[in-house]
Formats: C-alpha cells, sequence, structure tokens
C-alpha cells in the first residue's frame, strides 16, 4: 500500500491536465487511491505507477464523459502550483509568461495528444508503460507522440506569430 503514495504527485499531475480543472483532479485523484485500494489484494506485482496512472486515466474519462468536456469551467494554473525558486524579477516574468504559453498550448491539444505527452515528458513514462496505461499498441504511442509535438509545435508557433503581429500594429493580442 506504501508504494502507492509514492505516486501521487504523478497521479495529481496526470489529473490535472486530464480534468484541466483542479477540483476535479483532486476528486478523480481521490476516488482512484480509493478504488486502488479496493483492488491491491488484485494487483498482481509489475509496476505500481503505471497501474495506478491507469487507473486515474479511466477515472478522468469516466468523469468527463459524465460531465461532458464543454463542463470544465476552471483552468489549471501550472504557475500557481510548481515550486519556482526565488530569482529576479524579470527572468521570473519571463518564466511565468513562457509556462503560461505552453500551458495553453498543451491545453489545446486533443486529450490522446495531451496524455502521452504529459505521461511521457512530464512523468518520465516508457513508451511501454504508456502503452499499458492507454491500452494501445506501443506503435501508436510512438506515433501519438510524433503528431502531439507536432502539433504543440504549431500551436506554440501560432501563439508566437500572433504576438509578433500584435506588436507590429500596436494592438493586442487574443488568444
Amino acid at each position: 500500500m506504501a508504494p502507492l503514495v509514492a505516486h501521487l504527485d504523478a497521479a495529481h499531475n496526470l489529473a490535472r491536465w486530464l480534468m484541466r480543472n483542479e477540483t476535479d483532479a483532486e476528486d478523480v485523484v481521490q476516488e482512484s487511491y480509493l478504488r486502488a485500494i479496493r483492488s491491491f489484494a488484485g494487483f498482481r506485482g509489475g509496476d505500481g505507477r503505471a497501474w495506478l496512472l491507469t487507473i486515474v486515466r479511466n477515472g478522468c474519462y469516466d468523469r468527463l464523459r459524465q460531465k461532458g468536456t464543454s463542463a470544465q469551467t476552471t483552468d489549471f494554473d501550472e504557475a500557481l502550483h510548481s515550486g519556482v525558486r526565488q530569482m529576479n524579477p524579470e527572468t521570473a516574468l519571463l518564466l511565468a509568461e513562457r509556462r503560461e504559453l505552453v500551458s495553453n498550448s498543451l491545453a489545446e491539444l486533443p486529450a490522446e495528444y495531451r496524455e502521452v505527452l504529459v505521461m511521457r515528458e512530464m512523468e518520465e513514462l516508457s513508451y511501454r508503460e504508456i502503452a499499458d496505461i492507454v491500452e494501445i499498441p506501443m506503435g501508436t504511442v510512438m506515433s501519438r507522440l510524433s503528431r502531439a509535438r507536432q502539433r504543440l509545435e504549431q500551436i506554440l508557433l501560432g501563439h508566437q506569430e500572433r504576438s509578433a503581429l500584435a506588436l507590429a500594429t500596436g494592438t493586442s493580442v487574443v488568444s
């Protein structure tokens, strides 16, 4: 049971990105841990983190289906929940802007791309672990990651171009 607690941050991180709502993410993680505890007797060993993240992922999609994806009203604020150490104000502002840009761009991705990117880049799961969690072939994981990275790059470039245009014309940027 103790190994499950070690994966709380990973579970919460995945839920935040899939739910895009802090309160819903916390609820899903809590429900997922209850499910995991009830099902722990059936756990046959292996990677406990992948097993738990599978439960969290399924809980997120169950909740999203119940609510309908348009019911999400509160965005997750990455800057609020990250442990940024003290730095000069200019550097802190630039990092906050970049973090917000990446966060907003990641949120624009379809859930199937967002989940594999979060699992691979933020949680550092292997392709095999992601394939097991999402229940898709490993080749599909690789192609989704490739497409997700390409789409994220396009979104980021689009934001950058709009910002440059706004700067050149003296207008405000509307994302």
